[in-house]
């Protein structure tokens, strides 16, 4: 399967378990070794209480689980967001060795980055990997129309990254 073939079952994913309502935040990962899904999650940081429970670590959760151990190597992840520093450097940490988003972080309010504007590929950068690829903007669009989009007038109330 192609990399939009993934992110539009990740955008299903998305949309099958949060909706298609920004507040919800609908944000959906899959982890593919092998040309299967060994683990998937979507954004629970509100119901878990859990400032971790993002969809990327809960896909990496569910991969270490079925892999028996904590490193992936070999897959990809894919999410309908561009991936926050957390779950880039988890990512790493997983040995995973492609990460694939959709929208990118000019795509989506400001609310979903960190104010410093660093990007993923600084992240790795930092990390000096060399052994990670990453490729972002497959089907953004799409994606992004799952978030709030840069110019949306969004409660301070709702903005976890204030």
């Amino acid at each position: 399967m192609t990399d939009a073939g993934w992110m539009r079952q990740a955008i299903a994913l998305a949309v099958a378990e949060k909706g298609r309502d920004p507040a919800n935040t609908p944000i959906a990962a899959l982890v593919v070794r092998d040309g299967e899904i060994v683990g998937q999650g979507v954004n629970r940081t509100a119901e878990c209480c859990d400032a971790t429970a993002h969809a990327e670590i809960e896909a990496l959760r569910h991969a270490g689980a079925a892999a028996g151990e904590m490193r992936i190597e070999g897959a990809t992840l894919y999410s309908t967001l561009q991936p926050c520093g957390m779950c880039t450097f988890a990512s790493i940490w997983a040995g995973i060795g492609r990460i694939v988003f959709g929208a990118r972080r000019e795509d989506v309010h400001e609310m979903y980055f960190e104010d410093r504007h660093l990007s993923t590929l600084d992240f790795i950068a930092d990390a000096y990997k060399d052994d990670i690829a990453l490729h972002g903007g497959v089907l953004a669009q799409e994606c992004a129309q799952l978030y709030f989009r840069p110019g949306d007038d969004v409660p301070e109330k709702m903005q976890a990254n204030d």
